[in-house]
């Protein structure tokens, strides 16, 4: 059985780095929002098509 561990930072410059790895994913699926475009990620050691639409649906709402 593969059991992952979670990657946890251990130095300033590698949650630096996972931070911005965030923002990044964060910013792909804004830029595929606007777009009407679909992102592909790996979910579950599988690929997966995510549609603009499912990622509007998964989108948290903005407090007014």
């Amino acid at each position: 059985m593969n059991t992952k561990q979670p990657l946890i930072p251990d130095n300033p410059e590698t949650r630096g780095a996972m931070d911005a790895l965030e923002r990044a994913a964060d910013l792909a699926r804004e830029t595929a929002i606007q777009t009407d475009t679909a992102i592909i990620i790996v979910k579950d050691e599988k690929i997966v098509r995510v549609t603009a639409d499912e990622l509007r649906q998964q989108r948290t709402p903005t407090p007014p």
